[in-house]
């Protein structure tokens, strides 16, 4: 069994780049309580974040708009090598009894992949978590702290922080997004 494992592992990690695998399936973090969809929704700038391969730009955001449906338009964008580079896609509340847990997804052929909001204040913060399980056998984290604005309080990034601690989630190769020179 171990060959076959480190075999797994040998295909799937390329695909990881910036990633860090951990053993074991996903965590179940707790989300927003009573988390508000429709308040969520605007324009969030990217603090800080694990290292993603997908995002390697500067200037991340992302803009949420609400959907006749009852889905979200999800706008995400950066400037990479001076360009600004967006892509699209669709946000649904996987669960309804747990509105906080919202699934993204950037292609019609990609399934929804987790948004989980931790916790936010709507008009300042948030702290938004994602994982990939490979066969319940390894998982890949995916975690962002995200402000209203271009920047926020050493606190309030802190506090995003030991959300994500608390919550098992291993943020100690969470890095600052830059989000200078943006205009």
């Amino acid at each position: 069994m171990k060959p076959f494992l480190v075999g797994l592992l040998a295909l799937v990690l390329p695909l990881t780049n910036a990633q860090v695998p951990h053993w074991g399936p996903c965590p179940e973090p707790s989300t927003q309580p009573a988390f508000n969809l429709k308040k969520f929704m605007g324009r969030w700038f990217e603090i800080a974040k694990l290292p993603a391969q997908f995002e390697r730009g500067r200037c991340i955001e992302t803009n949420f708009t609400l959907t006749l449906d009852g889905s979200a338009r999800v706008v995400s964008s950066e400037i990479l090598k001076g360009e600004v580079k967006r892509i699209e896609g669709t946000a649904v509340v996987e669960d309804k009894k747990n509105p906080a847990k919202l699934g993204v997804s950037f292609s019609y052929v990609l399934p929804y992949t987790p948004y989980w909001i931790l916790s936010t204040d709507y008009e300042s913060s948030a702290v938004v978590y994602s994982c990939t399980d490979v066969l319940r056998l390894f998982h890949v984290d995916f975690a962002w702290i995200l402000g209203r604005t271009r920047s926020l309080p050493a606190a309030t990034v802190e506090h995003g922080k030991d959300v994500f601690t608390n919550n098992n989630i291993d943020v100690s190769r969470m890095i600052l997004s830059r989000q200078k020179d943006c205009d």
